[in-house]
């Protein structure tokens, strides 16, 4: 384990319960089945369904639990600021209650967090094969640690270490301005302003971001696209066509170098402001996939 998280303990339990564990995003959501003991987590079974077929969340957890006999605990993690036990999607219309869920299933304990807070407590079963390193740095063993994650939204959040272990909390920083640093950057603030109002960095640092980014320069900087990769932009998701096209197509590549140039500026200013001299982890659903395009001394 690379870093000591505080969480809840199953030692004092008597015997196993099930818990059902559930990521929510704004465009797929993952559920799990686990039996947790003292000491184990075994994993019953595990799907994973398209957000926007459902209209609300009981509907899925049903379509998952089927039937099988109902979980001893829930526990959910989804991309919106929680108030109450309750959370407005951020980027889906979907409302999620874990008092709503808890009476549906017979007032079994039902647990709802903001997505990148669970990932901040995922960061306790990461091992260093699991982590590629953009820039080294020096490491101050007891130091705050921000988790910044581009995917459908951007998401962030922070880990405040007591000196002993750190405890994960939320954040919406990704709804924080943008700010231009170059000409270029002005124009592409200019451009997503007369379509958005507010331009956050998630505008940005996100797959509809690259989308941005990639119409930006074609349709204001007049970027020629082939009209082979035009046909795959049609075809497919753009943003991971545009990922996966990068280094054979010019205005593709041009894309995913702003993109990984902003989150570079946007992960400093999120080291900066919580002070994480404990490292930056970034993750999400597009790095992992695209991180071999990135020059890491930018994040230098």
């Amino acid at each position: 384990m690379l870093i000591p998280v505080a969480s809840a303990s199953f030692a004092d339990l008597l015997k196993p319960v099930t818990v059902l564990a559930g990521d929510i995003g704004g465009t797929k959501t993952n559920l799990a089945l686990y039996t947790a003991g003292k000491n184990t987590m075994d994993l019953l079974k595990q799907n994973q369904y398209s957000t926007t077929a459902y209209s609300n969340m009981i509907d899925m957890l049903v379509t998952f639990i089927g039937t099988e006999k109902n979980p001893d605990r829930i526990s959910l993690a989804a991309a919106g600021p929680i108030q109450d036990g309750q959370v407005q999607m951020t980027n889906h219309a979907m409302q999620v209650s874990s008092k709503e869920i808890s009476l549906h299933f017979n007032n079994i304990p039902v647990f709802l967090i903001n997505d990148l807070e669970a990932a901040a407590f995922g960061l306790a079963s990461l091992e260093e094969k699991d982590v590629a390193v953009f820039c080294k740095g020096i490491k101050k063993e007891t130091g705050n640690i921000g988790v910044i994650a581009p995917g459908t939204g951007l998401g962030e959040a922070g880990l405040y270490a007591d000196g002993k272990i750190w405890h994960p909390f939320a954040t919406e920083g990704g709804h924080s301005d943008f700010a231009p640093r170059t000409d270029l950057d002005w124009e592409l603030y200019q451009y997503l302003e007369k379509q958005f109002g507010h331009v956050s960095w998630e505008r940005l640092l996100s797959g509809p971001g690259i989308c941005n980014i990639f119409d930006f320069l074609v349709k204001v900087k007049e970027r020629e696209v082939p009209a082979a990769i035009t046909q795959l932009l049609v075809a497919g998701d753009k943003a991971a066509v545009i990922g996966t096209q990068a280094g054979q197509c010019a205005v593709c590549t041009e894309t995913i170098d702003l993109f990984f140039r902003y989150l570079a500026q946007e992960s400093s200013n999120l080291a900066l402001k919580l002070k994480a001299t404990g490292g930056l982890f970034i993750t999400g659903g597009i790095v992992p996939k695209i991180r071999h395009l990135a020059q890491p001394e930018i994040f230098s």
